[in-house]
Parts: C-alpha cells; structure tokens; sequence
C-alpha cells in the first residue's frame, strides 16, 4: 500500500514538473486568402520568467525550414512582413503563397534550459485554375490508355474529379451498377485516369475538374476519346502487298539482268578460264621450231 501510494505521488509530482512549462495556441490551423493578413497565437506559462525567448519557424511543403523570428526580431527576409505582438503572437501582414506551410513558436526559459513548442497549420487560400488535360483523341482495344489532369496554382492542392459523356466518374466503378462495366483506375489526388485495356464502351467524351475549399471549381474542355478494334484485315493486307513488291523486285532485276540491261558482273560472277602467257618463241628457240613448242634449244655462255 505504501508503495503504490509512493509511486503515485512521483508521477504527479512528474506530470506537474513536466506540465509546469507550457506552450500552447487558440489558432491551430489557419486559413487566410492571399493578399490578406494572418495572426498566429502562441501563448506560455509564466514558469518560463518574465523575459523568455521566443522564436518561431517556418517549415514549407518541400521541408525547407527558416527562421521568422529569431532573438525576439524578425530575420531579413520577413522584415517588412511580419510583426510581433502581445509578446510572442506572430502577424502575417499579408500573405503570399510561399507563406503556406508549418509554424513552430518555440519558447525557452532565459535562466534555465526548459523550453516548449507549438505548431500552427497556415492554409493560403488560392482558387484553382482552368487544368492542364491530356486526353487522347484515338485508342485501340486492349491497349493501356492513361488521362492526366493538373492544376499547380490552387492552395490547397486540388484534387480532381473526372467525367465521361458530362456524367462523373466514381473512383470505384463496381460500387455502381452503371459503370460496372468499365475497368478503370481513378486517383483523385494526381489527377489520373487510366484504363489496363480499354475497350470501345470506352469511347465518349472525356474532361476533368479540379476544386479545393478557396473557390468555385475549374473545368478543362472535353475531348472525345474514340476507341478501336484492331485492323487485324489491314494488317495482313499490308504485309501482303508488301510480299507482292519484293517479289516483283526481284523479278524485275532478273528480268533486267537476263535482257542485258544490266551489267552482268554487278549480279553474276562468271569463271573466268585460265589463260597461259606464252611469249614469243623467237626469244627461246630458232626460227625453224613450232612456235607452239616451248623448248630451249640453245644455252648461252657468258
């Protein structure tokens, strides 16, 4: 019994120990049109001193982080911007998209290292614009066909909806009886539309809309999408006909070559008998000997 009740007063005397510094905000998440101003609240405890530090950071979506505050001042880039007030609450004069991202206040005691943070979530507001569509005008069965939808202007990033024939398509197309048929992958956040193997029940009248909670949604023109079955007849046709030319390629060099229209040696080596030189019998025998005879009738003696 005394144990437990010994152990008991420890962790209250922990919890208040740990608790006695704290860092808190009343504006967690904050949502403010660009161009207009923002507050961000932070607020301490008095265990911290009558003079603690107070700095806050900011961390954008790409996890770049700097400092808005820093030894109770703000740093060059947020000179003209930003404000304290009411001793460590943070003032966005007017906000600009580069301002959307994380804030930490941090707060330390300047006799002792005890210090705590708090973060404010900053939403600029941005409507979004007319999507960048790639749709493709033609298609054939069985091949892998992907839409692609984008918008790099709304804040929040928008996220997309996608409709075929004005009629919107669900991300799950088996949870509903009429598009059951259609075998398709949807991602909403990327702006994607991709179908494995399309088929012609495909084919219709394809476009995409981005939206976010700043303002009114923006459409992209719809295109017709016109899916194929494959010519398998034309492509035999082709190879046919292209069989048929070759043929009578080869006809016609031959024909040409049998004409003599042709030189002969560029198609044709011929053998070429040997021939013997024999050089004139006067030079190895006398006169009166067979000139087809090659027989030395005299030695010469130097």
């Amino acid at each position: 019994m005394r144990a437990t009740a010994l152990v008991s007063v420890l962790l209250f005397c922990a919890a208040t120990v740990v608790s006695s510094f704290q860092v808190s905000t009343s504006t967690p998440n904050v949502d403010v049109r660009e161009n207009e101003g923002a507050d961000l609240t932070c607020s301490y405890t008095g265990d911290f001193g009558s003079n603690p530090r107070v700095e806050w950071k900011f961390k954008n979506e790409k996890g770049s982080q700097a400092y808005v505050i820093y030894a109770g001042k703000p740093t060059v880039p947020y000179a003209n911007r930003v404000t304290l007030f009411g001793g460590s609450n943070l003032r966005i004069n007017k906000v600009t998209r580069q301002d959307h991202g994380r804030y930490d206040c941090e707060v330390s005691a300047s006799q002792n290292s005890n210090f705590g943070e708090v973060s404010v979530t900053l939403t600029v507001l941005v409507p979004p614009s007319t999507p960048v569509c790639r749709i493709p005008t033609a298609g054939t069965t069985g091949r892998t066909v992907k839409l692609s939808c984008y918008d790099g202007v709304g804040l929040p990033h928008p996220t997309y909806k996608w409709y075929k024939d004005g009629a919107p398509l669900p991300e799950n197309p088996q949870q509903m009886a009429a598009f059951k048929n259609l075998t398709y992958k949807l991602n909403a956040a990327k702006g994607e539309l991709e179908f494995g193997a399309v088929k012609k029940l495909d084919t219709g009248m394809y476009h995409c809309e981005a939206f976010n909670k700043a303002g009114p949604p923006k459409s992209c023109r719809a295109t017709r999408m016109e899916i194929r079955d494959q010519n398998v007849g034309g492509i035999v046709a082709g190879v046919i006909v292209a069989l048929l030319l070759v043929g009578l390629l080869v006809f016609g060099i031959w024909y040409a070559n049998k004409k003599g229209y042709l030189p002969s040696e560029l198609f044709f080596s011929k053998q070429k008998s040997n021939v013997v030189y024999q050089p004139p019998s006067s030079v190895y025998s006398g006169g009166d000997e067979d000139d087809g005879d090659f027989k030395q009738k005299s030695s010469f003696v130097v």
